[in-house]
């Protein structure tokens, strides 16, 4: 047995549980992971409220781990027992890393990096392979090229910044006024106060904009950037418009999903093995006060990550 945090309906913080449930085992290909941390991320309360949805519960949520391999499946030659490792459980349907053991394919996790703790490893994950498959997949940034990141403080945003950087990009990053020093203290060349300044007026020229949240800004982000620029949006784009006015502008625009990729988790764990990726972490909560970091974390003012310690 183990303990998870569980929920058996939809709903607000409150429906979630500390309970026991059975371990679960590895098979073929499959790894079983001592979690010893586990990051949150909104995807985890938009689907437990059923913004997103799984199906039905009982489920147990979490996609970003860090801990120990304890177990290999038949197959399994990548890892070992004992190894550290940390990754993203497969997106959307592979979930249950806030549990004291998950089962996870083998390739979709990495060995972690010395100088990562459990719990900043734990807040890499999802996140920094949204940022990746954005920038370098989606996008293709190269040296020299200008890239505007909106929302620079969050937890996508805090890392985009850092991975714009490393590929030698000029980055330009959106965040109120007490959060400058944090996104400037991350690489960023420029940061814009969304509350105060015009953004598009701001950074223009952008060869790409990076965009974690809907509504009206990502139709006006695409007058921010030159002919033959991207706009890639970390929901789906919806609205004929947005494309209508891609097409105007020769620009294009385009809405991603994250999914597990060893390649680039593994590009990820180098980045972070070099210092030039470190997550943020406002605050760690324990295992079992999970309702309370999904509260904070829905406030929707967090500067950097969230993650919750299951071995201390």
């Amino acid at each position: 047995m183990m303990r998870a945090i569980r929920q058996s309906r939809l709903g607000g913080p409150e429906v979630l549980e500390e309970v026991e449930v059975s371990r679960p085992e590895p098979i073929g290909n499959e790894i079983l992971v001592a979690v010893h941390a586990a990051g949150l991320n909104p995807t985890d309360w938009k689907h437990r409220a059923g913004a997103m949805r799984l199906g039905e519960p009982p489920f147990v949520l979490g996609w970003d781990v860090s801990g120990v391999v304890e177990e290999v499946g038949a197959g399994v030659t990548v890892l070992q027992p004992g190894d550290e490792v940390f990754g993203m459980l497969p997106y959307p349907k592979w979930h249950g890393a806030h549990a004291e053991f998950a089962v996870s394919p083998a390739r979709a996790l990495v060995r972690k990096p010395a100088g990562l703790s459990h719990v900043e490893a734990a807040a890499l994950p999802l996140a920094s392979m949204t940022a990746w498959q954005a920038l370098v997949d989606t996008a293709v940034v190269q040296p020299g090229q200008r890239v505007l990141v909106h929302a620079a403080a969050g937890g996508v945003g805090h890392l985009a910044v850092q991975i714009a950087k490393a590929r030698g990009a000029y980055v330009i990053g959106t965040a109120s006024a007490d959060k400058h020093e944090f996104v400037r203290g991350l690489g960023a060349d420029e940061v814009i106060d969304y509350r105060s300044q015009d953004f598009v007026s701001a950074a223009p020229d952008m060869d790409m904009v990076l965009m974690p949240f809907i509504g009206r800004d990502r139709l006006r982000s695409l007058e921010n950037l030159r002919p033959g620029g991207i706009l890639v949006s970390l929901l789906p784009i919806e609205l004929d418009e947005v494309h209508a006015r891609a097409a105007q502008l020769g620009v294009r625009a385009t809405g991603m999903q994250v999914e597990y990729d060893h390649a680039g988790m593994s590009a990820v764990a180098e980045l972070a093995a070099d210092g030039r990726l470190r997550p943020h972490v406002e605050k760690v909560y324990p295992l079992s006060e999970a309702a309370r970091a999904h509260a904070h974390g829905e406030s929707g003012h967090v500067t950097g990550k969230l993650v919750l310690s299951v071995r201390a």
